[in-house]
């Protein structure tokens, strides 16, 4: 498979990179999301048989005061990579996000629930996922929610980062969802991207989170407990924590279409918080 990744120094990316050391990973300098011609003039100059596209414009309460430019990245960029990978024959792999449902509920949100988002940054991505579909090419769009790596800014980072100077925290305890190692979304999108390939008809909206679901003072008290800091943990409801953005409480993803259509299980994220905790030095040997 020749492969073509969007994104470069991003967390899944920097997994994808371990795994495809033979792709072509394009950062910012080379195909800036901002300018969805340059991507679709990327992918016509590489004819690669599979692109993943890694990179978005992550910063979500930023995105309330940038509107324009997560539109730009989020969406109509995707667009221009969906178009040019179906007129090709390309089979495309885009990573999305658990914040185009409305987080209402507590059951977990199966691909074909209606979709709801309910902030900037969700909205920029339903837009992209649109506009993927509305390509008609072959794609597979993976949602997935609560990414984590040695690598970036990132949940684990900031729990052990304050674990430094702090022996108590007030973690929200009323938002649910599956933490996800980058790693195992690198892993998946590979799967997906060959497999999508050899039959475009699994082409689709997908799920892919980490099990078991977990609120972010579960994710924080396993963090500090695995890597033997002694923080303790009191859990807040979300409106305690104010945010521009609005954040949803229930991000829990129903994952069975991704196992039944590609083989692909939900990943256990304490395996994986176990990795980046081992990556980042922070266990013993």
């Amino acid at each position: 498979m020749s492969l073509l990744v969007f994104g470069k120094t991003g967390q899944v990316a920097t997994e994808l990179a371990k795994r495809a050391p033979g792709a072509v990973f394009l950062d910012r300098d080379e195909a800036d999301l901002s300018d969805p011609a340059a991507c679709e003039k990327a992918i016509r100059a590489h004819a690669p048989s599979a692109v993943i596209n890694a990179a978005a414009y992550t910063a979500v309460d930023r995105a309330e005061e940038e509107e324009a430019l997560a539109h730009q990245v989020n969406a109509i960029a995707p667009a221009a990579m969906a178009h040019a990978c179906a007129e090709m024959g390309i089979a495309l792999v885009h990573i999305s996000t658990d914040y185009v449902f409305d987080g209402s509920g507590t059951a977990p949100h199966s691909p074909t629930d209606p979709v709801s988002p309910q902030n900037v940054y969700g909205r920029s991505k339903l837009a992209g996922e649109e506009a993927i579909t509305q390509a008609g090419g072959t794609h597979a769009i993976l949602r997935t929610s609560w990414v984590f790596s040695a690598h970036g800014g990132n949940f684990v980072k900031t729990m052990l980062r304050l674990s430094e100077s702090r022996d108590a925290l007030n973690i929200v305890d009323d938002q649910i969802g599956g933490p996800t190692a980058a790693a195992d979304i690198a892993a998946a999108c590979l799967a997906i991207a060959e497999q999508l390939q050899a039959d475009p008809a699994k082409s689709g909206i997908y799920h892919f989170s980490g099990a078991p679901d977990a609120s972010w003072k579960d994710f924080a008290e396993a963090i500090f407990d695995m890597a033997a800091r002694p923080v303790t943990v009191s859990g807040i409801p979300t409106s305690d924590y104010p945010t521009p953005a609005r954040r949803p409480l229930n991000s829990r993803l129903d994952c069975a279409e991704t196992e039944t259509v590609f083989g692909i299980k939900r990943p256990d994220w304490r395996a994986g918080l176990k990795a980046v905790l081992n990556d980042l030095g922070v266990l013993s040997a």
